[in-house]
């Protein structure tokens, strides 16, 4: 009897045993997971409001924008690939002329800037007339072709979001490098 008792407590041993331990799924490959997967699955639904989204596209927009102007300086202006980077830049206007981007030219190449860095934007509106512009203010920091700082400054740009389809806008910069407006009461004489 007790070699019953025994041979019983060992089989449910053995059976709690066998339903602890972890069964081994089976390897799926990187390129599977892939092919299978979804954005619902992959990433993680963050909600973000309109201003912080308004902030990050105009980061994006602001970097990519200088960084497309630092590689069209380093050329020779005059080549296939220099006019498709111009072409690609005056996309991001809403109505781009050939005066648009002399400023922001003029300023990389008199301090021979060959990469920025955006930092501390900030987005706001402002009223004129009855007008509101959607404005930016960021500081830009410069480097050398040695990466070493050239200098921090503060500039400006201004923006519209363009509405295109259902929910979806279209970002375009009206002016960059702009000063902002002085009020006219600040600047003229008052009696």
């Amino acid at each position: 009897m007790k070699t019953a008792n025994k041979l019983w407590i060992f089989i449910l041993l053995m059976g709690l045993f066998t339903s602890c331990v972890k069964k081994e799924e089976p390897t799926v490959s990187d390129l599977e997971k892939l092919r299978t997967s979804n954005n619902t699955k992959s990433y993680p639904a963050v909600q973000m409001d309109s201003a912080q989204v308004i902030k990050d596209i105009t980061t994006q927009k602001v970097q990519q924008l200088l960084e497309l102007s630092t590689l069209y300086l380093s050329g020779n202006k005059n080549t296939e690939i220099d006019n498709t980077i111009y072409s690609q830049m005056q996309g991001y206007f809403h109505n781009p002329d050939s005066l648009t981007l002399k400023p922001l030219f003029r300023e990389l190449d008199s301090l021979k800037v060959k990469t920025i860095k955006v930092n501390n934007l900030q987005v706001y509106k402002e009223v004129q007339n009855q007008d509101t512009l959607d404005l930016a203010k960021f500081n830009v920091e410069y480097f050398d072709s040695k990466n070493k700082p050239i200098g921090t400054f503060e500039r400006n740009a201004r923006y519209t979001l363009i509405s295109k389809e259902k929910k979806e806008f279209k970002f375009y910069f009206i002016s960059i490098y702009s000063q902002p407006k002085k009020d006219s009461t600040s600047v003229g004489v008052t009696r």
